[in-house]
């Protein structure tokens, strides 16, 4: 298949909103390079991880393509923003789960459909156990990260642990990944504008943040909504 007529395909499915969704995105973080010379490195990150999460939402398995380069370039920019618990957790974590995770979905694609999963999710027993698991690592990340001078220890620290959960869900195609992302990205968001209030040029990525909180939400109850329908 041609690679116009693929595409043509694939975004054939996308719902109007979603659509409209993405080049909203891709235009505010367009105009931020711009006009607020933005990192270019800032602006590549946010939006391969803004194809990223759309696509994981859709549960496309090609989304950890997008990750996986997303990855990367948010890696160098914790880095550069003494960000080390972002930084291992990127470099360390997600771009190798961004490879385990692409293998095991086109282990479960629908019968139906070449690059959508099967979405799932977890028992009460798995939750509980989950929210226990979360509880105890956050305290321990963000103790040991504060031993390590880390520029914000407590958000770094719970988001990072809560980002290590996240993808581990994430890979498990879970419904509860979402309400793990919500978590992440709006503390992620806050950290982040902490950052841009010391003078460090990251408009893309605020945006990108921004836009991770309104997908958590929508992703949420649209995979609930399929759930719902496969479970009558």
């Amino acid at each position: 298949m041609k690679i116009t007529a693929y595409l043509k395909n694939e975004f054939s499915v996308w719902k109007t909103h979603e659509l409209i969704l993405l080049g909203i995105a891709i235009f505010a973080i367009c105009i931020n390079s711009i006009l607020l010379k933005d990192s270019l490195i800032a602006v590549i990150s946010a939006l391969c991880g803004i194809m990223y999460t759309i696509l994981a939402g859709k549960g496309k398995v090609y989304c950890f393509l997008f990750g996986l380069c997303g990855s990367c370039f948010y890696s160098f920019l914790s880095w550069q923003n003494a960000l080390y618990g972002n930084l291992l957790l990127y470099l360390c974590y997600y771009v190798p789960a961004q490879i385990i995770g692409f293998y095991r979905w086109k282990k479960n694609l629908k019968k139906d459909s070449d690059n959508e999963i099967v979405k799932a999710s977890l028992s009460v027993k798995d939750s509980i156990i989950c929210v226990i698991i979360a509880l105890f690592g956050c305290v321990v990340t963000s103790f040991i990260l504060s031993k390590l001078h880390d520029s914000n220890p407590i958000i770094d620290g719970i988001t990072t642990f809560l980002s290590i959960l996240g993808m581990y869900l994430t890979v498990k195609r879970c419904i509860e990944q979402w309400i793990v992302w919500l978590f992440v990205n709006s503390l992620s968001l806050y950290m982040w504008i902490c950052v841009l209030l010391n003078g460090v040029k990251v408009y893309s990525t605020l945006v990108m943040w921004a836009v991770y909180v309104i997908l958590a939400v929508y992703f949420y109850v649209e995979w609930r909504k399929e759930l719902f329908k496969k479970n009558i």
